[in-house]
């Protein structure tokens, strides 16, 4: 019995490797997705009002959506978390992917495995983390209703949690370590209007401090003429690290970010794999580029295929 062979394999269940799986179904293409988390991290998102065609809508409506689009053209999407990728000698032109002790046959690859969060690496984080210390406020930050709360961070990512957060809490301070926060002028506006909110620019948090829970953290200078600053909870948010480690093992060329590079045809160093969205060398990471992305990445995946003449072999 012959081992059968997937058209592709999207490793990552997020709005890039789904909006690659459309495509990859719409071109008749013997597709797997292969995610731990279906819809990845922007189901942590609560609103989202710049998605072309939605006005507003959660992140978990919108990968919800694009998840039942998927279902039409019948993509199998499984969960489970792939643990090496190879090329397989004995098949040919063929990629072999692993998840545990299972293993997949693919013609091409769509890295869209997306990112983690990044760590303060301060003392007390890793002890206060889930007790006082998230990274998500969605997730955590009813928590913490008429709490102090504080943000570390200036991107526009930063200022959007700041804003949920001062649904929850009775005070929000957002912390960041150069002169002015870096959010979309729109958050920027509403972060300035937002009487619930005190920004600390030119500040690094050094440490974080509790019993059980957080109760306060230390700045590297003083604030109100002191460096110990009382909290009840503190949310980081500092950017992101691209997973891609899978595709550093396989011998994808990666830049100093650790992103994989690609081309605008979502090429990568290696022929027959592809990558797309948060974890390539895109500069404006959004939802909808990382779906525009998967696409392309898709077409160039239909078309190496066409273009190699690697036919299909049987299923089992």
């Amino acid at each position: 019995m012959t081992e059968e062979v997937f058209d592709t394999i999207i490793i990552g269940g997020g709005v890039a490797g789904l909006g690659a799986a459309v495509y990859c179904g719409r071109f008749q293409m013997k597709t797997l997705i292969l995610t731990e988390k279906k819809g990845g991290t922007i189901i942590l998102t609560k609103d989202i009002g710049n998605y072309p065609g939605f006005k507003n809508i959660t992140g978990m409506e919108l990968a919800k959506k694009l998840e039942e689009h998927v279902k039409e053209y019948g993509v199998e999407i499984q969960t489970g978390k792939v643990t090496k990728v190879e090329s397989d000698k004995v098949e040919g032109n063929c990629f072999k992917v692993f998840v545990g002790e299972k293993s997949f046959l693919t013609k091409t690859i769509i890295f869209a495995t997306g990112t983690e969060w990044k760590k303060l690496k301060v003392p007390g984080e890793e002890e206060f983390t889930a007790k006082g210390v998230h990274y998500c406020a969605l997730c955590d930050g009813a928590i913490y209703k008429d709490k102090v709360i504080g943000v570390v961070g200036g991107s526009d990512s930063a200022a959007k949690e700041a804003l949920l957060l001062t649904e929850y809490g009775k005070k929000v301070f957002i912390i960041y370590r150069k002169e002015e926060i870096r959010a979309e002028p729109i958050n920027y506006e509403r972060v300035k209007e937002n009487k619930k909110i005190e920004i600390i620019n030119n500040t690094n948090v050094v440490e974080i401090k509790g019993n059980k829970t957080v109760t306060g953290i230390v700045l590297d200078k003083p604030y109100n003429g002191s460096k110990e600053f009382k909290l009840d909870a503190l949310f980081v948010e500092i950017g992101h690290i691209p997973l891609s480690n899978l595709a550093k093992d396989l011998g994808l060329d990666l830049n100093d970010k650790h992103e994989i590079k690609v081309d605008r045809d979502s090429k990568t160093n290696i022929n027959g794999v592809f990558a797309a969205g948060d974890v390539v060398d895109t500069r404006f990471k959004q939802a909808i580029t990382g779906v525009g992305e998967g696409v392309q990445a898709a077409f160039s995946a239909y078309q190496y295929i066409n273009n190699n003449k690697l036919t299909s072999a049987p299923s089992n």
